[in-house]
């Protein structure tokens, strides 16, 4: 079992900066990030695999990044340039250990474990 627990979340208005950080208590071969707005489908924002490579939905691409610390088991996204479209509840998921995602996934069935979220709000 893993367990994750996110942080950073908040209100900003449009073109300002948040980090959200996720604390994993195992870090595996494959993370993500998910967004959710209301009434609308879980989406992938971005994803990481071993090697630190991410993949990213075209939505932010550019604007947001992706990245890991293994020695405080943290999963992080920068997201800078934000907009009202990118409102919603964030959340951070992980494969099972063992398992590699090449270049990173967007795939909500690709992840086993899931945060509780941290809601970002951006307003016009």
């Amino acid at each position: 079992q893993v367990q994750l627990v996110e942080s950073g979340g908040g209100s900003v208005q449009a073109g300002g900066s948040l980090r959200l950080s996720c604390k994993v208590s195992r870090m595996t071969y494959c993370m993500g990030w998910f967004r959710q707005a209301p009434e609308k489908e879980r989406e992938g924002v971005a994803g990481i695999d071993s090697f630190g490579n991410g993949r990213y939905a075209d939505s932010v691409k550019g604007r947001f990044t992706i990245s890991q610390d293994n020695a405080k088991n943290t999963l992080y996204l920068q997201m800078d340039s934000l907009k009202p479209e990118d409102t919603g509840m964030y959340y951070c998921a992980v494969k099972a250990a063992g398992k590699y995602c090449a270049g990173g996934s967007l795939m909500v069935s690709e992840y086993n474990y899931w945060g509780q979220g941290t809601q970002v709000t951006v307003s016009s």
